[in-house]
């Protein structure tokens, strides 16, 4: 597998180089697969159905790219994407995504479809750096294989017993909520909660890179109970990104459409 090099461009000297690439051997992807059981179990306290303690390792692994992160100094992987391309999702037995929604609408898209899951990044690199060089690989990744659409889930803690996500939620409604014609049902609908109108609650960063680059919500929130967090669907159609944040997070105004 090839792999992808992006430069950070220039820096503060106190800031970390990193750079991005794909998986190219089995170790790397155990590398991923560390970086998220460490964050998504250690930290977040998820129930992972792995077999291998200390590895999150799942069917779809197998039939996904691995875009890594890391460090220039280390070389350790500081943050981590899976990518599952439409041309595998037969093969891998259909989407990721399809375990908590329904995708009926969004398997009659016309055009080449790209699901991003999977994204994680180590605590100490959590300042918008990481994530910027992720995105600039996703970026590379897309053009080198001229996808029209990226999708995938992005999620909402629940520690408040859902009130944030609520009010998110209600937001997201109002701002960035998709068409009729490619709605998806959740399997597992998270419980309305009344959330009062003043508060103001921030999005994930994930997600809030999403929507700033021009992603729709494609209906209401699933509950998984084995993160406990709210999943939203998101739909990208890279041919209508917003131009601004297209230029921010990938260095340029469009993914060209072929």
């Amino acid at each position: 597998m090839n792999t992808i090099e992006v430069e950070q461009g220039k820096k503060a000297k106190s800031r970390p180089m990193l750079y991005t690439e794909l998986a190219a051997t089995d170790a790397d992807v155990r590398e991923s697969q560390a970086l998220r059981y460490r964050i998504f179990s250690g930290e977040l306290g998820a129930k992972l159905h792995t077999p291998v303690e200390g590895l999150d390792i799942d069917r779809f692994d197998n039939y996904c790219h691995h875009l890594l992160v890391r460090s220039a100094e280390t070389g350790e992987v500081v943050a981590s994407t899976r990518l599952l391309p439409g041309a595998k999702i037969a093969e891998a037995g259909g989407f990721y995504s399809e375990s908590e929604f329904d995708l009926t609408n969004i398997k009659k898209l016309d055009g080449r479809i790209l699901e991003v899951g999977r994204t994680c990044v180590a605590p100490a690199y959590r300042t918008g750096a990481a994530i910027a060089v992720l995105w600039s690989g996703l970026a590379a990744y897309v053009n080198l294989h001229g996808f029209d659409y990226l999708c995938g889930c992005a999620s909402i803690e629940l520690e408040d017993d859902g009130v944030r996500a609520a009010a998110i939620m209600k937001r997201l409604r109002q701002q960035a909520m998709i068409d009729e014609e490619h709605r998806v049902t959740p399997l597992n609908p998270l419980p309305l909660v009344d959330a009062d109108t003043n508060i103001t609650a921030a999005m994930p960063p994930l997600l809030k890179a999403y929507i700033r680059l021009g992603a729709k919500i494609c209906g209401e929130a699933c509950w998984d109970p084995d993160f406990n967090v709210a999943d939203v669907f998101i739909l990208v159609k890279l041919s209508e990104m917003d131009n601004a944040y297209a230029r921010h997070f990938f260095g340029y105004e469009r993914v060209p459409v072929r």
